[in-house]
Order: C-alpha cells, then structure tokens, then sequence
C-alpha cells in the first residue's frame, strides 16, 4: 500500500521497458520474423543499460 506513491527508479523503468519488448518480441514470432529480431535487438541494448547501470 505504501509503495502506492513510490516513483520508479530508473533501473525499475528499465526493466519494465525490457520486458514489455520482450513480450512484444515473442509475440512477432509467428507473425513476422524481421520485427521480432528488432524488438529482440531493443530489449538487448536495453538489457546493456540495465547492467551498466547496477555495475557502478
């Protein structure tokens, strides 16, 4: 209840942009193979900033 008002830190936007990509990413599978390796690409350098970030 108390983390109703707690904004995000930036590594929590991160993670929840990565995931929602990747949850995009897999669901272009079956559709169209070309956006999917996009989305898959997104998430990755995502995934770079997210380690850089907790690395410091």
């Amino acid at each position: 209840m108390f983390n109703l008002f707690k904004k995000k830190s930036e590594v929590e936007k991160l993670q929840d942009s990565y995931k929602k990509l990747m949850e995009e990413g897999f669901k272009l599978q079956s559709i169209n193979r070309s956006d999917s390796d996009q989305k898959y690409f997104e998430a990755d350098a995502i995934l770079k900033k997210i380690e850089k970030i907790q690395a410091k």
